[in-house]
């Protein structure tokens, strides 16, 4: 007889494809009226002229007044991790999601060593797709949600909410990962090769992919960064948003940073921002790649992420890893 769980996932998946498909016809657009109340945020006040240079530098500039709207507070109380996941994503993307839940995100890999798994998310102008991801929300208890809109230009309020989450609930995770859902991860080359649990927590350590370049003035890149918001013709070192690793005293560090640094969409860009802050340098590690790998076998092995990776293709990559780990490369 299926489980209640089993039975919920089910529905789950089925309330998911009547819901997407609903969506895909041609209808006016909504306003969301239930549970969620969003209020716009206000305008910073203008600086007035006694305003003196150590005000301004202690003045909350970002104040992410934001409000959980789906929440998992009590997720460390039991077990404090080894590793928390921030995958940012965003409501449509169920069958991403499940895919994650099920290969390199399964938080019961490794047995003893603690895996935490959290879906980062904001909130939905369509009512039906908050509803969804309310019900996945209490099924699977990994997901988290604040009141700002869910868009591409808000990616670095979804990043701040993760560390503001990890610095509020779990101060104590040894490591962090955040990435993206379209990411596949090497999770024994992350676990063992890279963080190894039996080894000396790092403090003030943060790696990936890391940029050195400066800001794109067309208006027509997705990367457009305006001279208003941005003057400086360089940004410093940043670690590609598609995946990076950090110790988990860095969260508090970056959120707290972030209250008083200026918000850009950009969200690598920023935390590199913040990095700057902190005095903290990104490590460059060659194991992250923000490109898409055709697949093979003993080239995958030496990975830690590969992007622009399908549901599908996570499932399928992840099982053939797993049933071949005694092939020789």
């Amino acid at each position: 007889m299926p489980s209640k769980v089993s039975c919920l996932y089910l529905l789950t998946v089925v309330c998911w494809a009547s819901a997407l498909w609903y969506l895909s016809g041609s209808r006016p657009s909504t306003t969301y009226v239930g549970q969620i109340n969003f209020t716009p945020r206000k305008p910073l006040p203008r600086l007035s002229k006694n305003d003196s240079f150590s005000n301004i530098r202690t003045r909350t500039l970002n104040p992410h007044n934001f409000k959980f709207l789906i929440n998992e507070p009590n997720k460390c109380e039991s077990t404090t991790p080894f590793l928390v996941l921030l995958i940012s994503t965003n409501h449509k993307e169920f069958d991403a999601r499940q895919a994650i839940r099920e290969t390199w995100g399964d938080e019961n890999t490794f047995g003893d060593i603690r895996i935490l798994t959290l879906f980062l998310l904001g909130y939905s102008p369509e009512p039906v797709l908050n509803q969804m991801v309310e019900q996945e929300s209490q099924i699977f208890h990994d997901i988290i949600v604040e009141d700002f809109v869910d868009s591409y230009h808000n990616l670095t309020l979804k990043t701040l909410m993760g560390m503001r989450w990890v610095s509020s609930f779990c101060p104590n995770a040894e490591y962090v990962m955040k990435t993206d859902s379209d990411i596949f991860v090497n999770m024994d080359n992350l676990v063992f090769n890279l963080l190894r649990p039996n080894s000396k927590p790092r403090r003030r350590f943060f790696t990936g992919h890391v940029i050195n370049g400066g800001p794109i003035r067309d208006v027509h890149s997705k990367w457009f960064m305006p001279r208003e918001l941005y003057p400086d013709t360089r940004y410093p070192p940043f670690c590609s948003g598609t995946g990076y690793v950090f110790s988990g005293d860095i969260a508090e560090l970056i959120y707290k940073t972030s209250l008083h640094t200026r918000l850009l969409h950009l969200e690598d860009v920023y935390v590199g921002l913040c990095l700057r802050k902190l005095g903290i340098q990104p490590f460059q590690n060659s194991g992250f790649n923000h490109w898409k790998m055709s697949y093979s076998l003993c080239r995958y092995r030496k990975v830690l992420t590969v992007h622009q990776i399908s549901p599908e293709e996570i499932l399928r990559i992840w099982n053939d890893m797993s049933n071949k780990k005694h092939l020789k490369c």
